[in-house]
């Protein structure tokens, strides 16, 4: 409201206009909302930092799997032959 009275005045310009809406407007609203947007910021940081570590971690205690053979006639080391 600020803004529109300034551009209205006899000796307001739309110049002055804006730079009242961005000064005591804009600026101190963007602020207001990066302060009150710390918690879930932290949350996010925590939560990808806890993502990450569980993807660092192996998944089990054995060796890790092995390839798949790229030979077709090659037996896979879990197939058992019958004598």
């Amino acid at each position: 409201m600020a803004a529109i009275a300034e551009a209205m005045a006899p000796n307001g310009t739309v110049l002055g206009a804006l730079m009242t809406f961005i000064g005591w407007g804009v600026c101190p609203l963007a602020i207001v909302l990066y302060i009150l947007g710390t918690p879930a910021r932290k949350r996010r940081l925590r939560r990808q930092a806890d993502e990450q570590a569980a993807a660092d971690t192996p998944a089990g205690d054995g060796p890790p799997p092995e390839p798949p053979s790229t030979d077709a006639a090659a037996p896979t080391p879990s197939a058992h032959r019958q004598p």
